[in-house]
C-alpha cells in the first residue's frame, strides 16, 4: 500500500484556496541534552575547514561608489557592463559568465535596483544574489548582495540524472509528508553550497496542515537521490457587492467590518467575511478552520445576519478586521499592493487545530489557533501577531530572507519591527494575546522590542543556550545549532529588533518604517546577516534622508549599541 500511495503521488489531493513561511511562536520542544560532548582535534580541523568554506561560499558584497560612472541608461546591461569593469572592487569574478538577470525595479526615490542570481550554466546558485543600484541620472552609486566564490574555484556539473518527479517523492518521505497537501510541490535544480561541496540538487517546497504543519525547503541531490538538506520554513464566480458589516473582537472591542452577500439556491441572504472594496486586491478573505488540522474542509466564514457578534465569530472578526488594517498600512506607507506588492488574496485561518497555540503564514495563508486558555487566547486578537504574519508574506516577496540562523533572526525581527510599527500602542510583541493564568504569572507579552532582557525564554531547550533571557547585544547572542530554533531565529531576532526600537526612538516611527521597508525591497538578499542588515539599514536612511542626516546617524548608533558592524 505504501508504495502504490507514493508511486501515485502527483495525483495526491491538492488544497488550492486562492509563499517564506514562519511561525510566531511554537510550540513546546522537550528539553535535550545540550552539553557538547569533547571532540578530537582532527574531528576540530575537518569542522574549522568546512566552516572556512561555507564563509566563502556565501560572501557579502558591499560597494559605494564615491565617483559614480554614468551610463546611458539604467538597465541590466549597463548594471553588467559596470560589474564587468569592476572585478577587483566587487570581488565578483566573471559576471558575464555566472550572473543572470532576475529582475529590475524603480523605486519611488527614482533609483533602479538591478538584482542578478548568481549562476553556473543557468541554473541558480541558492541563496546568491548581486543588486547593482542607479540613482535617477542613470549613475551606479552601490553595488550589495552575497556571492559563492568557491564557484570559481570549483568544476560543478550542473547535469542531473535524476528526475524531478522522483526528488519529489524522496523529499515527501523524508518530511513524513500527509496525503493530504495545500498545494502543489514546486521543484527547482539548483547549485546548492553545503559543509564544503557545491552540491547540484533540486530544491523543492512541500507545504502541509495536520498536527505538525510544514512548509518545507528539501535539498535533493539531483544525481544520488539523497537528502542534502532541509528546512521547515513555517513562520504559515458571480459579481459580488461588499458592504458594512460589524462585530465583535475577542476583546469585546466593537469592529467595522467589510463583508459580502452571498445567497445560496433555496436559502435566504447571508453574510460573508469577505472584503473586495479595495481596487486591484483580490480579496480579503477570512475562513473558518473548524478545530480541525486539515485544509480541506476549511470554509469562507458566513453568518445569518450582518452583525458578527457571537462567541465563535469573535477570533474571525478580529483576523478579518486586522487583516484590512495591515493591508492599509503597507498601501499607505510604502504604496505597496498586499504582501506580494500586486493585489494577492489576503486569507486567514481562523479555529486552527485544538487548543493550538500558535499563529503562521504558511507561504499562501494565515493560520491562526485559539490559543489552550492557558498561555494564550485566540491568537487573532493581536493587531501585531496579524502584523507579524503579514510581514512574513512581505519578506517572501522581497528579501525572501532564509528561514535559519542569522537570516532567519533577521526574518522574524523585520516581522516584530512591522507588528510594532502597525499596532503602534507600545514596543511589545503579542500583548494582547496572553492568557490570565500567563498574565497572572507574570508573562505578559511575547517579546519587547524596549528590553529585551525583561522577558524569560520559556523553552527551556533554547533557554539552556543563553542567559535565559531573550538577548540585546551580540554579547548575550544564543548560539544554537539549527535543530533547536533554527539556529535561533525566534531568540536572537530581538537583538535586531532592539536595534530597530533604539533607531525608533530617535526619528520616530514612520521614518524608521520607511527605511526598514527599503532595506528588505532595496537591498537585502536571501542569506543576509546581521551585518548585511546594518548596511542596507544604514544606507536606506542615506537614501531617503541624504549622507550626514541625523536619520543615517541613528541607524548607525542603532547597531553600534547593540554591537553589530
Amino acid at each position: 500500500m505504501e508504495k502504490n500511495r507514493r508511486g501515485s503521488i502527483l495525483k495526491k489531493k491538492f488544497i488550492v484556496p486562492a509563499v517564506l513561511s514562519s511561525a510566531l511562536l511554537v510550540g513546546s520542544i522537550p528539553v535535550g541534552n545540550v552539553f557538547a560532548k569533547p571532540v578530537d582535534s582532527k574531528v576540530a580541523s575537518s569542522v574549522q575547514a568546512s566552516k572556512k568554506w561555507n564563509e566563502k561560499a556565501s560572501v557579502p558584497v558591499f560597494v559605494k561608489e564615491r565617483f559614480a560612472e554614468k551610463f546611458s541608461s539604467s538597465n541590466p546591461s549597463n548594471a553588467l557592463n559596470y560589474l564587468k569593469k569592476n572585478e577587483g572592487k566587487t570581488g565578483i569574478k566573471n559576471p558575464d559568465k555566472y550572473l543572470k538577470v532576475k529582475d529590475s525595479q524603480k523605486d519611488k526615490l527614482g533609483m533602479t535596483n538591478v538584482r542578478f542570481n548568481q549562476s553556473i550554466n543557468g541554473v541558480n546558485v541558492e541563496g546568491s544574489e548581486v543588486i547593482v543600484h542607479f540613482n535617477k541620472n542613470n549613475e551606479v552609486v552601490s553595488v550589495n548582495g552575497r556571492v559563492n566564490q568557491t564557484i570559481a574555484d570549483d568544476a560543478v556539473d550542473t547535469t542531473a540524472s535524476l528526475s524531478s518527479d522522483a526528488a519529489l517523492k524522496q523529499a515527501l518521505s523524508s518530511v513524513n509528508a500527509p496525503e493530504e497537501l495545500t498545494y502543489e510541490p514546486t521543484s527547482e535544480l539548483v547549485v546548492y553550497p553545503f559543509e564544503g561541496e557545491n552540491h547540484t540538487a533540486y530544491k523543492v517546497n512541500v507545504n502541509f496542515m495536520g498536527d505538525e504543519p510544514g512548509n518545507w525547503f528539501v535539498f535533493v541531490d539531483a544525481n544520488t537521490g539523497e537528502i542534502i538538506d532541509k528546512y521547515n520554513g513555517l513562520m504559515h464566480a458571480d459579481e459580488m457587492k461588499t458592504q458594512k458589516g460589524a462585530g465583535k473582537g475577542v476583546h469585546g472591542a466593537h469592529r467595522e467590518l467589510h463583508i459580502t452577500q452571498v445567497k445560496e439556491p433555496k436559502s435566504g441572504t447571508q453574510f460573508a467575511l469577505a472584503d473586495y472594496s479595495h481596487n486591484g486586491l483580490d480579496g480579503i478573505l477570512t475562513y473558518d478552520a473548524k478545530n480541525d488540522n486539515s485544509s480541506s474542509n476549511d470554509t469562507l466564514y458566513v453568518g445569518n445576519s450582518a452583525a458578527f457578534i457571537g462567541d465563535y465569530d469573535r477570533a474571525l472578526v478580529d483576523a478579518h478586521y486586522n487583516s484590512e488594517k495591515v493591508y492599509d498600512y503597507y498601501l499607505i506607507e510604502h504604496g505597496r499592493n498586499s504582501l506580494d506588492g500586486e493585489g494577492m488574496a489576503i486569507i486567514s485561518k481562523v479555529h486552527y487545530g485544538n487548543n493550538y497555540n500558535n499563529a503562521s503564514w504558511n507561504g499562501r495563508w494565515m493560520t491562526y489557533g485559539d490559543g489552550d486558555g492557558e498561555f494564550f487566547i485566540s491568537l487573532s486578537a493581536g493587531l501585531d501577531v496579524a502584523a507579524h504574519e503579514m510581514t512574513h508574506g512581505v519578506i517572501t516577496h522581497t528579501a525572501n530572507l532564509v528561514y535559519r540562523n542569522q537570516s532567519g533572526a533577521l526574518n522574524e525581527s523585520f516581522a516584530d519591527v512591522f507588528g510594532a510599527l502597525v499596532d503602534d500602542d507600545d514596543w511589545e510583541m503579542g500583548e494582547d494575546i496572553m492568557a490570565p493564568a500567563a498574565k497572572a504569572d507574570g508573562v505578559t507579552r511575547l517579546r519587547s522590542l524596549s528590553n529585551p532582557n525583561s522577558v524569560a525564554v520559556s523553552n527551556a531547550e533554547r533557554a539552556a543556550y543563553g542567559s535565559g533571557v531573550y538577548p540585546a547585544h551580540m554579547d548575550e547572542f544564543y548560539h544554537m545549532p539549527t535543530s533547536v530554533d533554527g539556529g535561533g531565529v525566534h531568540v536572537n531576532s530581538s537583538i535586531t529588533n532592539h536595534a530597530a526600537y533604539l533607531i525608533g526612538q530617535e526619528i520616530g516611527r514612520h521614518k524608521l518604517g520607511q527605511i526598514y521597508y527599503r532595506a528588505i525591497s532595496v537591498y537585502l538578499t536571501p542569506n543576509s546577516d546581521f551585518s548585511d542588515a546594518r548596511k542596507a539599514i544604514v544606507q536606506s536612511a542615506i537614501d531617503i534622508y541624504g549622507e550626514g542626516s541625523k536619520e543615517e546617524a541613528a541607524a548607525a548608533a542603532g547597531f553600534d549599541s547593540v554591537g553589530i558592524y
